[in-house]
């Protein structure tokens, strides 16, 4: 059965479930909120928790060690120049490609859980976590409101944040996404409008503070949508912030892109979960984040997959430097 038709049947009982949908909408776990920890899934949706939190170790860079070796450039220069054929022939323009990094940690994925923050957490089973600080949507009644994250800059830069909302290349990216979710929304709702148009977060991370640049949009649910739960949440799918435009070749573009990075395993990388959706329904609200800051177990190995958005005017460097810093712990605050 497709997560779709078991949605629609959460949506239409109004019985309240946690979801997670992996980034191609193949694989999927569903599952009654209740039933979530005793199946090994902890999560926190934006303060909705399923568990009590464990008393924080007291964690600084001593205790921690993390290291990783990243994607070989040789690799990620072959998949970059390929993506960019693709966008100078015009089969996409603007294209989220992603890449894993081999970590060397002392922390296991429930340690990693416990001591970080984000807006989205989900630890699953002893598969992956995941620290997003990225809504998909969020559904209140029949409002929904979708809040696409392009643009990320090292807070520490003098100037940050005039540098990367000045950016051409980022603002270019960050139109082409708004304007993508625009269209995802105006399939499933009416009353489509942007209400914040790229504003700031600052993020704290185990390398500094980031800035990250979002945009608000909302629009207006048919009155009976609950009951078509599973239907229009598939229509938002993949999320564009994590894909591309055009979507459907985009993705393909991204398949055969990706494929050329090779596990230390040998196994060709695929993104399974991350990238995709996690969040609850709650029988009248639904609260969803994408996964991004994902870390995965793979044959006892740890990997931390991360990426970015390509556009003509990416730089090859750049990109790469940008998949790099985006690997990272959210510690908590002391």
């Amino acid at each position: 059965m497709s997560f779709k038709n078991i949605l629609n049947q959460y949506g239409k009982e109004r019985k309240p479930c946690f979801f997670a949908i992996d980034f191609l909408g193949k694989n999927y776990h569903i599952c009654p909120i209740e039933d979530a920890s005793t199946q090994e899934i902890l999560f926190d949706i934006d303060g909705f928790k399923n568990y009590v939190p464990e008393h924080k170790d007291n964690l600084d860079n001593t205790q921690l060690n993390f290291t990783f070796s990243p994607p070989k450039k040789q690799n990620w220069k072959k998949s970059f120049q390929m993506v960019q054929k693709y966008i100078q022939r015009g089969d996409s323009y603007l294209l989220n490609l992603s890449a894993p990094t081999l970590l060397h940690t002392n922390f296991d994925l429930k340690n990693i859980f416990f001591n970080t923050y984000a807006k989205y957490k989900l630890l699953f089973k002893n598969q992956f976590v995941c620290f997003s600080p990225e809504i998909f949507i969020k559904v209140h009644q029949n409002n929904i409101s979708s809040y696409p994250m392009k643009g990320t800059i090292d807070a520490n830069i003098p100037d940050a944040e005039k540098i990367i909302l000045e950016n051409k290349k980022e603002l270019a990216e960050h139109y082409t996404i708004v304007d993508l979710i625009r269209n995802d929304l105006n399939q499933i709702a009416k009353e489509i409008k942007v209400k914040k148009f790229r504003y700031i977060d600052k993020i704290h991370t185990s390398k500094g503070d980031i800035l990250q640049v979002s945009s608000e949009i909302i629009g207006k649910l048919p009155e009976n949508h609950w009951n078509f739960l599973g239907d229009w949440l598939a229509k938002l799918l993949p999320a564009g912030s994590i894909s591309g435009a055009p979507k459907k070749k985009t993705i393909e573009i991204i398949k055969e892109a990706e494929k050329k990075f090779i596990l230390h395993t040998k196994k060709k990388y695929k993104r399974g979960f991350y990238t995709g959706i996690f969040g609850y329904f709650d029988g009248e609200n639904l609260n969803a984040g994408v996964m991004i800051r994902f870390i995965e177990n793979i044959d006892n190995q740890l990997y931390f997959k991360s990426g970015g958005g390509v556009t003509y005017m990416s730089d090859e460097k750049a990109e790469y430097d940008e998949l790099i810093q985006k690997i990272y712990l959210p510690y908590f605050n002391d």
